[in-house]
C-alpha cells in the first residue's frame, strides 16, 4: 500500500451473548490487523446499570468485561447509532461507551446530548484525514438524542400502508419517507465535515431486519442525499444477513452488511412461533444455529474494504465471509465453493442497484 493511501475495513453488527468472549476473533485478527483503520457497529450495550425502557423480550445488556469483543478485533471506531442503544436508559448508554473509549476505541452515533451524538470521529494515518459519522433510522420513541438529552443521532422515517389493489387482506403497498428535519440535518453535518476532511464515511443503522434483498424505498433517497452532501462511502447495517451494494454517482453504498460477531439465546417453541409470525413465515431459521436466530442467511456477512486517499474513496472491495458453526467470522479465499457462491448471493441481492463485482484475488471489486 503507498505511503499516502490507507486501508478502512468495516463490519456490521457486534455483540455475541455467550462466553468465552475471545474465541470469536481469532480467525479474523489477522486479517483485520492488516487495516489502519477498523469500523463495527455495536448491537448490545455492556454494563450493569440502567433499567429496562421497552416492554416484553428483555434486550442485549451484557457484562461490562464482554466488551472484550472489540478490543480483541483491534477496532479503531464504534459505532453506537442502534436501535438497542438506550434499551436500557442513558446509564448503560454511558457506560458502553466509557468502556470503549477506556479500550482505546472511539465512539460515534450517540452520546449526551444531540452536539454530542452527531459528532464526527476524525482519525486521520498516512498524511489522510478520514472522518466518520454514524445515524440510525430504527429508532423506538425517545431514543433519539435531543440538545440536553441523551441518545443517538436520529434519521428518522414514517411508514405508510396503501392497498395494492381491491382484494380484502392482500398485503399493502409500504411507503416510507424519511423525516425533513432529519436529512436536512444529517446533509448539513456530512456538508460541513467534507470541509475539513479527506474522506467522510457515512455508517447508517437502517433497512428492514431478517429479509433478503428487501431494500425500503427511503433507504436510497438517504444515500444519494448523502453521496450529493459530501460523503464518500456509506456502510450500512442493522439487517442481519448482506443486502445490496450499489453504485450512486460513482459511489459505493453497503446497504447491509450483516452479523460480524454476535449470538442469541435459542428460542423455545413460544418464542419461535412468536418470530414465525412477526416474519410472516418467509425467515427460515437454521437448527444448526441455534444461537444466531436471524434466518438461514446470515451465517453470510461481508467485510468493506476501502483504499482511502486524499483525493477520496479510491478502489472499493468486499471480503466474502462465513459465519461457522462457533460463530466465528471466517473471511474466505477464492477458490473456496463457499467465495464464488456469496458473490453468486451478492449479484442477486444486489440486482435493483448500478454495480459490477470483479473478482481480485480473495476480493471482490466493486464498480459502476
Amino acid at each position: 500500500m503507498a505511503k499516502n493511501e490507507v486501508v478502512l475495513l468495516g463490519v456490521g453488527d457486534m455483540g455475541p451473548i455467550h462466553e468465552p468472549i475471545r474465541p470469536y476473533s481469532e480467525l479474523v485478527r489477522p486479517k483485520l490487523a492488516g487495516a489502519d483503520i477498523r469500523f463495527a457497529q455495536a448491537e448490545r450495550l455492556y454494563s450493569d446499570r440502567g433499567a429496562l425502557q421497552v416492554t416484553g423480550i428483555k434486550r442485549g445488556r451484557l457484562k461490562p468485561h464482554m466488551i472484550s469483543v472489540f478490543s480483541d478485533c483491534g477496532f479503531d471506531v464504534v459505532s453506537l447509532a442502534g436501535n438497542h442503544a438506550m434499551d436500557w436508559g442513558e446509564d448503560a448508554l454511558m457506560d458502553t461507551m466509557s468502556l470503549l473509549q477506556e479500550r482505546g476505541i472511539q465512539t460515534v452515533g450517540a452520546g449526551r446530548n444531540l452536539e454530542e451524538a452527531t459528532r464526527p470521529v476524525f482519525i486521520e494515518r498516512n498524511g489522510v484525514r478520514v472522518a466518520i459519522l454514524a445515524y440510525c433510522s430504527v429508532v423506538n420513541e425517545n431514543y433519539h438524542a435531543g440538545p440536553d438529552r441523551p441518545g443517538i443521532a436520529p434519521l428518522r422515517v414514517r411508514t405508510f400502508y396503501e392497498p395494492m389493489e381491491f382484494q380484502p387482506g392482500m398485503p399493502p403497498k409500504v411507503l416510507t419517507f424519511l423525516y425533513e428535519e432529519d436529512l436536512a440535518a444529517m446533509v448539513a453535518n456530512i456538508a460541513a465535515t467534507k470541509k475539513v476532511a479527506d474522506v467522510v464515511v457515512l455508517s447508517l443503522h437502517w433497512g428492514i431486519h431478517f429479509l433478503p434483498k428487501l431494500i425500503a424505498d427511503y433507504q436510497p433517497v438517504a444515500a444519494k442525499a448523502a453521496f450529493a452532501a459530501g460523503a464518500d462511502l456509506i456502510i450500512g447495517h442493522h439487517a442481519h444477513v448482506p443486502k445490496a451494494i450499489g453504485v450512486h454517482d460513482g459511489k459505493v453504498c453497503f446497504y447491509s452488511l450483516g452479523n460480524f460477531i454476535i449470538s442469541t439465546h435459542e428460542r423455545n417453541a413460544e418464542q419461535l412461533a412468536d418470530f414465525n409470525r412477526r416474519t410472516h413465515g418467509s425467515v427460515v431459521l437454521d437448527p444448526d444455529y441455534p444461537r444466531l436466530g436471524f434466518g438461514v442467511d446470515s451465517k453470510r456477512t461481508l467485510v468493506a474494504k476501502a483504499v482511502l486517499s486524499k483525493k477520496g474513496v479510491g478502489k472499493v472491495s468486499f471480503l466474502p465471509t462465513f459465519i461457522d458453526k462457533q460463530l466465528r467470522p471466517d473471511i474466505l479465499q477464492h477458490g473456496d465453493p463457499r467465495f464464488d457462491e456469496a458473490v453468486k448471493y451478492m449479484e442477486w441481492a444486489s440486482d435493483a442497484f448500478d454495480h459490477k463485482f470483479t473478482v481480485a484475488g480473495d476480493e471482490v471489486v466493486v464498480s459502476a
